[in-house]
């Protein structure tokens, strides 16, 4: 059998939007309403992202669990899915383009599983303006909480 595609697989919902009831430390931490969303919620979020503009995996996390009724998004999946997105796109190689580049990682951090690593990541957010700095290991979008898009 062979693999799939990206954009197989965010077109793949399997059973997906669903919200789970949890008993867990997290369900104390969180809530105990935990909504798994399939990759297409992402990308519609990350497609409305205009130039200029740009959001966190959580902050879309959390505006995917308020239209669900539930108290909060699955972390793991949040971040596989966000990378869906963005390997489907750059797999379309510009035909319907999701402007992934403009999603961060919580605090404006670059998403190094993005297509090209940190590196094409940088390029594709000072393509468009924004300044991206060095802290320690890590980088970031200088002062992108100014940016913010909310949906």
């Amino acid at each position: 059998m062979a693999k799939k595609t990206w954009n197989e697989k965010l077109l793949d919902s399997k059973d997906m939007p669903y919200v789970t009831e949890l008993t867990c430390k997290y369900a104390a931490m969180y809530g105990p309403r935990m909504l798994i969303a399939p990759p297409l919620f992402y990308d519609e979020v990350m497609k409305r992202v205009p130039h200029g503009k740009l959001i966190t995996i959580d902050k879309i996390s959390n505006y995917l669990a308020k239209q669900h009724n539930a108290d909060w998004c699955c972390f793991m999946t949040a971040g596989i899915f966000s990378r869906i997105v963005a390997e489907a796109s750059n797999e379309r190689m510009g035909a319907d383009e999701t402007p992934y580049w403009r999603t961060l990682k919580k605090n404006g951090e670059l998403n190094e599983k993005y297509p090209q690593g940190i590196e094409g990541h940088k390029m594709l957010l000072e393509a468009e303006g924004h300044i991206v700095v060095q802290k320690g290991k890590k980088w970031f979008v200088a002062d992108y909480e100014n940016k913010a898009y909310r949906p």
